[in-house]
């Protein structure tokens, strides 16, 4: 396939890989189009010579065709480009995505999200999903890897190949409605896995996401992991994997209900309960933020830039919310939002081809009060690849670094962008220290953000840590 021009347009230019069984996916250009864009042409292919089989692969792929049709334009679902017959092959065409999908922000292949990082998720993804229930649609293969982030950092549904139209069911010869079951493994509830997918069975994967994420639990047995159950009620069991408070707790026990009638029955229904614990008369308690005029005072090794210390931790209390204000810095192209109590402090010194671009410190939570907590963030020239910069900041920590020892080490995003990231910990003089240091790359410089933190007070403040990175922006 790859050169060849279908429908005398779209000239393929890559193989994605074969998908579900029935179909194979290629990347091609729209040559009628000008600058000749990307697009995503998928192709009736089943894997088998079976009647029966390919009958229902048949009827797949065209329904795929025309939902997506029915859905529209909406900005966040893959528009519908064509659907064609050619040569006796079925062929989709649909516009191609430019981003990640989320199985690179999850566990995995990424740290467990916070409270705040896991509603904010939760919430954009059920958008989304609430605006196809409305269409009379059922996804019924909501996953991570259905799930892309594009390049603005808008959520995008994809794949609509297992779409189950409610009002138009299939009747059998003995009347009945025929529904195939279909879905994936660890994300698929019992009814759907019968044949008997409702509006709350993508509930319930929006729902095992969310676990996804606060537990780091892979739920796919089929791939030798999967969330524990209760033997006696079929309930999930996960609240003792997972620091949460009790109302989010308790939103993700009803969208993961063992039966479909406990659950929230439709996307819009969960949306209304996390908007409601996320509102804004729900309070931030501030974080401390240390900082110092040099990275190495704090060990942070020369090509490692220093940044994200300990920043607002999203909590329910009864105290006023904090104040958080815009930091911008037009030249060097970066944004991020810090709490306002804290102080800011612009450095724009360059020290051995790094730039320590500004480090905000927090306030004193007590008179013995030894070590405050800070966020960096620096900017490095570097002209290599991700996986190189990880191999050079690993060395550089353990050769730098007073009784360094890594923790962990994995992939994950910063504004917008693919990203790596480190957890370590050292001493500075007799302090035991815990830092994460989160880098991307963007042309010929690595944006760096470190938190450093007394290694007691790290757990204390890693949530709002993460909701300073999460408000991150590179122009």
């Amino acid at each position: 396939m790859l050169g060849h021009k279908l429908r005398g347009r779209y000239q393929i230019v890559q193989q994605l890989g074969l998908g579900g069984g029935f179909g194979a996916t290629y990347i091609a250009c729209d040559t009628d189009r000008p600058g000749n864009p990307k697009c995503l042409v998928k192709q009736l292919k089943p894997r088998t010579n079976d009647p029966n089989t390919l009958q229902i692969a048949q009827r797949f792929f065209k329904q795929e065709a025309e939902i997506q049709e029915e859905l529209g334009n909406h900005d966040q679902i893959p528009r519908l480009l064509a659907y064609f017959e050619e040569n006796q092959e079925f062929y989709l065409v649909q516009e191609f995505i430019e981003g990640h999908d989320l199985r690179q922000e999850l566990p995995p292949l990424a740290n467990r999200l916070t409270e705040v990082e896991t509603i904010k998720l939760l919430t954009e993804i059920l958008e989304v999903l609430a605006f196809v229930h409305r269409q009379g649609v059922i996804h019924r293969d909501i996953k991570p890897a259905n799930i892309m982030r594009r390049q603005d950092g808008k959520i995008v549904l994809i794949d609509f190949g297992a779409v189950k139209k409610v009002r138009g069911l299939e009747v059998n010869q003995q009347g009945q409605t025929v529904t195939v079951a279909i879905g994936t493994l660890g994300y698929m509830p019992s009814e759907q896995a019968a044949g008997e997918p409702q509006y709350s069975s993508d509930v319930y994967a929006v729902g095992v996401i969310g676990i996804q994420a606060l537990t780091g639990i892979y739920p796919d047995p089929s791939q030798g992991s999967k969330l524990p159950r209760d033997p006696q009620t079929g309930e999930i069991v996960w609240r003792d994997q997972a620091r949460v408070s009790p109302e989010l707790a308790n939103i993700l026990d009803r969208m993961v209900r063992y039966h479909f009638g406990g659950r929230y029955q439709s996307a819009e229904s969960a949306l209304q309960a996390l908007r409601q614990i996320s509102h804004p008369n729900h309070t931030f308690t501030h974080l401390k933020l240390r900082s110092s005029t040099s990275r190495w005072k704090w060990l942070i090794p020369v090509g490692i830039v220093a940044v994200l210390a300990s920043v607002f931790v999203a909590i329910r209390s009864g105290q006023e919310p904090e104040k958080f204000i815009p930091y911008e810095n037009s030249n060097y192209g970066i944004k991020i939002k810090y709490p306002a109590s804290w102080q800011l402090q612009i450095k724009e010194i360059d020290v051995l081809g790094v730039t320590e671009v500004v480090t905000f410190i927090s306030p004193r939570q007590s008179e013995t009060d030894k070590f405050q907590e800070k966020l960096n963030i620096d900017i490095e020239k570097f002209s290599g690849t991700l996986a190189e910069s990880k191999e050079l900041f690993v060395d550089e920590i353990k050769n730098t670094l007073p009784e360094a020892q890594i923790i962990n080490t994995s992939s994950t995003t910063l504004a917008f962008k693919q990203a790596n990231q480190i957890i370590y910990t050292g001493k500075d003089e007799d302090t035991k220290l815990k830092n994460l240091q989160i880098w991307t790359l963007r042309g010929d410089k690595a944006y760096i953000i470190t938190y450093t933190a007394a290694i007691d007070d790290y757990d204390e403040f890693i949530k709002t840590v993460n909701e300073m990175i999460m408000s991150f922006e590179i122009n």
